[in-house]
C-alpha cells in the first residue's frame, strides 16, 4: 500500500474504504498541507437514509476527523429529476413539500456523526435548490452544456444499463448527470471544495464534475469513490426481508438496528468493523479471526459500535441489554419495540398474522402468513399453531402486554390500550 502523508487518505485505504481515486498522490500531498474541503450529495427520496449510505457518512467523518471540513449535500433540486443509476425505471417525482419535508428529517441521519458550525473544520449542510432552482435554461445550455458530449454521455453506466435493457430514460433524467457535474462546480466556487466523494456506481459522474470544474473555473478537482458493499452472501447492504435499515430511530427503533448487526454473517464481521466502526485495526483483526461460537462475541460488539455511532452510547447499549435479557435470560425486556392496540381489538380478536404485520415483523399479510406456516411465527415464546389463530385478551400478562416474535431474534412487545 501507497506510503500517505496524510491521515484521512491513510485512513480510508488501510479500512477498505477506497475504489478508485483520481491523482491520489497529489490529493494526498493536498491534504497534507491544509484544511480542505469535500462533499458527498444525498438525494431526498425519503425520509431517512438506510445503511446502504454508511459507508459515505463515515467517510465524511473520517475527513473531518483528520481535519478537514465535510459537507453534506442536500439534492432539493436534483431529487426533482431522480438521479437514474442502477434504476431499470424512472422514479416517482416528489412535489417541493414532500422533498422538503424529507430533507428536514434525513437531517437527522447525521446528528451522531458529524459536527457542524461555521468553524473551518465544522460541517456544513447545502442544498443544490439555492443555485440549481435559479438556473435559466438557455444559459445553462450555453455555459454548462457546451462543456458535455453526448458521446460520452451515452457510455456511463446511469444511461448505458438503461438503454441495454430497452428501459425508458427520460429526458429529464439525462440531465441528471449535468445537474450533479454542476453541483460540483458551485460548491468550488462558494467553499474552495476541491473534493467530491461517492459511491463506486457515482465513479462516472463525479469524474464528469471535477472536469467541468477545471474547464468552467480551471480549479484542480478530485474524485474519490469506496467500493458498493455487500453481504458474503451477495445481499445488497440496508435491505432484509422486514425492509430498508433505516438510520432514522423513527423509522427502526435503536434495538432493530442493533439486531440487523448482530445478524451479520461470520464473513462480514471483520470488513464491517473496519468500515463502519472506528476500532483500531488490530483490535479488528483479532475479533475478525474469531471461529465458532467466540465468532458471536465479535458480532455483539460489531453491533454495540455501530448503534453508538447511529444512536449514541446509551442507546446502543440499552439495545445490547435488552438482547441479552430477551435471548440469554428468557425474559421479556421491557426496552422491547411496543405497539399499542385498542384492548376493545384484542376482546374481539385479532388474526395473528394481521398483528405480525401490523408490528411490522412482517412486510405484508402473505409474508405474516408464510412466516407462521414456517414455525417462524412466536406468540409469548410459543409458536403459532397456523394463520387461523386469533390473538385476544386471554394472551395478555398482567401488566396488559404480550410479546410476537419472528424468529429467535424480532421481538415487538404488544401493549392493550
Amino acid at each position: 500500500m501507497t506510503a500517505f502523508k496524510s491521515d484521512f487518505m491513510r485512513i480510508v485505504h488501510e479500512r477498505g474504504m477506497v475504489h478508485q481515486c483520481s491523482d491520489a498522490a497529489r490529493l494526498d500531498e493536498l491534504l497534507a498541507s491544509g484544511v480542505r474541503t469535500a462533499y458527498i450529495g444525498f438525494d431526498c427520496t425519503a425520509d431517512s437514509l438506510h445503511v446502504g449510505h454508511l459507508m459515505q457518512i463515515m467517510l465524511l467523518r473520517w475527513w473531518q476527523k483528520t481535519g478537514h471540513k465535510p459537507i453534506a449535500l442536500m439534492g432539493g433540486g436534483t431529487t426533482k429529476v431522480g438521479d437514474p443509476s442502477g434504476r431499470d425505471e424512472t422514479r416517482q417525482l416528489l412535489t417541493p413539500q414532500q422533498i422538503d419535508a424529507n430533507m428536514a428529517s434525513i437531517r437527522k441521519s447525521f446528528a451522531n456523526y458529524l459536527t457542524f458550525g461555521d468553524g473551518p473544520t465544522e460541517a456544513l449542510m447545502a442544498n443544490n435548490a439555492e443555485w440549481l432552482d435559479t438556473l435559466l435554461y438557455i444559459p445553462l445550455l450555453r455555459d454548462v452544456g457546451r462543456h458535455f458530449s453526448v458521446n460520452r454521455m451515452l457510455t456511463m453506466d446511469s444511461v448505458k444499463l438503461r438503454l441495454e435493457r430497452d428501459q425508458p430514460l427520460t429526458f429529464l433524467e439525462f440531465n441528471y448527470m449535468i445537474l450533479q457535474s454542476y453541483d460540483f462546480v458551485e460548491l468550488y466556487r462558494r467553499h474552495k471544495c476541491i473534493l467530491q466523494m461517492g459511491g463506486s456506481d457515482q465513479w462516472g459522474n463525479i469524474i464528469m464534475g471535477a472536469d467541468l470544474g477545471r474547464r468552467m473555473e480551471g480549479g484542480e478537482l478530485f474524485a474519490l469513490t469506496s467500493p458498493l458493499l455487500a453481504t458474503a452472501s451477495g445481499a445488497k447492504m440496508g435491505k432484509t426481508a422486514g425492509g430498508a435499515v433505516w438510520l432514522n430511530p423513527d423509522r427502526l427503533s435503536p434495538y432493530d438496528f442493533w439486531q440487523y448487526w448482530r445478524n451479520a454473517e461470520d464473513e462480514d464481521v471483520g470488513r464491517f468493523l473496519k468500515t463502519f466502526t472506528e476500532m483500531p485495526l488490530d483490535e479488528v483483526a483479532r475479533l475478525a479471526a474469531l471461529k465458532g461460537q467466540e465468532i458471536n462475541e465479535a458480532k455483539k460488539i460489531l453491533a454495540t459500535e455501530v448503534t453508538a455511532l447511529a444512536h449514541g452510547r446509551k442507546a446502543a447499549e440499552d439495545a445490547a441489554e435488552t438482547a441479552r435479557r430477551t435471548f440469554e435470560e428468557g425474559t421479556r425486556a421491557e426496552s422491547l419495540p411496543t405497539v399499542s392496540v385498542p384492548r376493545a381489538r384484542l376482546a374481539a380478536g385479532i388474526a395473528a398474522f394481521e398483528l405480525l404485520h401490523e408490528a411490522g415483523l412482517a412486510e405484508s399479510r402473505n409474508e405474516a402468513r408464510k412466516l407462521i406456516k414456517g414455525g417462524g411465527g412466536r406468540l409469548n415464546d410459543k409458536p403459532i399453531a397456523g394463520d387461523t389463530v386469533t390473538v385476544g385478551e386471554g394472551d395478555l400478562d398482567a401488566s396488559g402486554t404480550l410479546k410476537l416474535s419472528a424468529g429467535r431474534k424480532r421481538h415487538v412487545l404488544i401493549k392493550a390500550i
